[in-house]
């Protein structure tokens, strides 16, 4: 899809389409009343009728309204005006594409933005628009011998704004959507795709490819590397595989000076059978999904070099897979981490926290001003939150708060959870320093407690994005989240 911003009367608007707001009870918007001005009253006298009240999620397509040089009117519900809000406005935006999508319509021009939401400037919704957009035509068909021929004629996006100042702001806020919906493409594509594909090496392969189309500075770690750097906990998650496990390192330099980046560490398990611990066989498909923590990294690091935001980054993903053989580590066995932490497997389903704590430990040589771990990591995570928000811990109440500021601002949902100390309990082990589960009450908490012992040298915080980072079901497949949620992070971070 081509975006573009422009300042113009909906009357005078030649086009394919004209996309214009309707309240409950058929109240219109004011784009709307210059229409129906021009219209001569065609399109209140049209609702009358009663083809449509304006309720949220309902659209209504009149074609060749008099006085109207547009071939097209898409008149979209917005609910009660007094409950219209952000995600109400998310909804409409979403319910035009999809109505044009089933429309001829090659181009269409959207008089939305300039609908008042409390605490949301035009900004906002114009980067809204865009990566909703984005997500309306998003199709992942690469895989089957003949792809999907049903496609969206619709190829050209004008978002109206009504002044002057909106208009500056909104070029840069349309860049901003344009990069933000890369980011979530790269994220939903390596997740979509088969694990058969979506190994460590082929995320390796994946990042090298993009460092050297953005500029970026890449290292990739194979055993030797690792073993010599002693990651003990995260070789011994990968030794039931045939697929050789990866520490994939990429550095995006935003500044004059490498000086205390922040660092994304994201679980990379491009599939997780649970090893010995084996998984039941129902959904286990799904477990491809577990990488999810590294797409969301290479996304949100796509964004940010589309963006060329003056920051410096670092992104760190441990890639394996955790699968069951004569060589897998076993329920007892007990590793040092590359801290030098001794940690006793209870299960070996628990294996993404055994990788994050030798890539967290991996980040202080990067002396950072932040570090934010990013992984699909508990389903007590699903119980707790379901599938709306990611889980939130961390050792630092502003870095948290940041966070939340960003989740709230993306609409990508978060919640912070406790991390006090008293959970620690849960960890003790007879045979070693930690145990890697802590039983089955506060688990997504006793999760984030065992990765907070490899992470007292800098601010961190930790996402689980167990419920968040797909759908199941009819709808199966990546979401690409928490990659708004981090860029709009990043994007605070560097405007601060």
């Amino acid at each position: 899809m081509d975006f573009t911003i422009k300042l113009c009367a909906p009357e005078k608007q030649r086009g394919a389409c004209i996309v214009v707001g309707v309240f409950e009870s058929r109240k219109l918007t004011e784009p709307a009343k210059s229409l129906d001005d021009a219209s001569k009253g065609v399109i209140s006298n049209i609702l009358r009728q009663g083809d449509m009240e304006g309720k949220a999620n309902t659209t209504l397509l009149l074609h060749n309204v008099p006085g109207i040089t547009s071939k097209r009117v898409l008149l979209v519900g917005l609910g009660k005006e007094k409950e219209f809000n952000d995600k109400v406005y998310q909804q409409a935006v979403l319910a035009a594409f999809k109505a044009l999508s089933q429309t001829s319509a090659p181009d269409v021009t959207l008089f939305l933005s300039d609908i008042p939401i409390k605490e949301r400037d035009t900004a906002w919704k114009i980067t809204q628009t865009v990566i909703l957009g984005a997500e309306s035509t998003y199709r992942f068909d690469r895989l089957k011998s003949k792809p999907e021929k049903e496609q969206s004629a619709l190829g050209k996006i004008t978002i109206n704004v009504n002044d002057q100042a909106s208009l500056q702001a909104g070029e840069k806020a349309l860049k901003q959507g344009l990069a933000i919906a890369r980011g979530i493409k790269v994220a939903k594509d390596l997740g979509n795709l088969a694990p058969n594909i979506c190994t460590p090496t082929y995320l390796a392969e994946q990042a090298t490819d993009m460092a050297k189309a953005y500029d970026l500075k890449v290292s990739v770690l194979g055993q030797k590397e690792m073993e010599k750097a002693g990651m003990g906990a995260l070789l011994a998650v990968s030794r039931g595989s045939h697929q050789p496990a990866r520490l994939i390192v990429l550095e995006y330099r935003g500044l004059a000076k490498m000086e205390k980046p922040i660092v994304l560490v994201g679980k990379g398990v491009t599939f997780d059978t649970g090893g010995i611990s084996l998984k039941p066989a129902a959904e286990m498909d799904e477990m491809k999904f577990d990488m999810s923590g590294a797409g969301s990294v290479l996304g949100t690091l796509t964004a940010v070099a589309e963006m060329k935001l003056p920051l410096n980054i670092v992104g760190i993903i441990p890639a394996t897979e955790n699968m069951p053989g004569g060589n897998a580590s076993k329920p007892g066995d007990v590793v040092t981490s590359m801290s030098g932490q001794t940690i006793e497997i209870l299960n070996t389903d628990a294996e993404g926290r055994l990788i994050l704590c030798d890539a967290l430990t991996y980040a202080e040589r990067y002396k950072p001003d932040a570090v934010i771990d990013i992984a699909t990591l508990t389903g007590a995570c699903v119980i707790a939150l379901g599938h709306i928000a990611s889980g939130l811990m961390s050792n630092n109440d502003q870095l948290a708060q940041e966070l939340l500021q960003a989740s709230q601002l993306a609409l990508d949902r978060a919640w912070q959870l406790p991390l006090w100390d008293d959970y620690q309990e849960l960890l003790k082990s007879n045979f070693a320093d930690m145990a890697n589960i802590g039983g089955r009450s506060a688990g997504t908490i006793s999760a984030a407690c065992f990765l907070s012992r490899f992470t007292a040298k800098y601010p961190w915080a930790h996402l689980d994005i167990a419920g968040t980072a797909w759908r199941s079901g009819k709808e199966k497949g990546s979401t690409g989240r928490p990659v708004p949620l981090l860029t709009q992070f990043l994007i605070s971070r560097a405007n601060r």
